[in-house]
């Protein structure tokens, strides 16, 4: 790239910036959360949808659906954060190496099946990303309503998302107890 073009690639980033009525640094600051973000909706999608083909137990119907309605609903997050950061001028990250170094919430494997433990690894990913959009709602306060009203909208989901979790693991917990089984060790 020329200095020309490097001149007019900056040109044109600060007129986003302008145009949404921010300065240069309170934009960067604003591209870096959402980038993060993207990054983690990507890794809830590929953690729910991997959860959804290998979950075992009783309730692997129930839990395969939910996970599979999870899975896509984080890939609409993806979709929605990918708009925002192309809109005020900034860009996505391309490669899954990029994804992995550039994620907020860590990446869960559902090594181990169960039902049970994919529920308790799902509401820690939840609670990861519901802190995560409230520490960028604060960052944000009234600099750019439009990233806030996004970012609220995907907050409500991932609240959702926790609390139906949750629900099925306390409906597990119900049964465990109903049958004299206790809760699984560990959890």
């Amino acid at each position: 790239m020329n200095t020309n073009e490097k001149q007019n690639c900056t040109d044109s980033e600060n007129a986003c910036c302008k145009g949404m009525g921010m300065d240069r640094k309170t934009c960067d600051e604003v591209l870096h959360q959402l980038r993060r973000a993207y990054c983690d909706e990507w890794l809830a999608f590929l953690q729910y949808w991997t959860a959804a083909q290998v979950v075992k137990g009783v309730m692997r119907p129930d839990m395969s659906c939910e996970l599979m309605e999870h899975a896509n609903e984080e890939l609409g997050h993806a979709r929605m954060l990918a708009d925002r950061i192309q809109t005020l001028c900034g860009e996505i990250p391309l490669t899954p190496q990029e994804i992995m170094e550039n994620c907020n919430c860590a990446f869960v494997a559902p090594s181990d099946p169960c039902g049970y433990r994919i529920m308790c690894q799902s509401i820690a990913s939840e609670r990861c990303a519901i802190a995560v959009y409230n520490r960028i709602l604060k960052m944000i306060g009234d600099r750019d309503p439009v990233t806030a009203r996004i970012i609220l909208e995907i907050l409500e989901d991932e609240v959702e998302h926790e609390y139906e979790f949750r629900q099925i693991k306390e409906d597990i917990d119900a049964s465990r107890e109903a049958l004299g089984m206790g809760k699984p060790a560990g959890k």
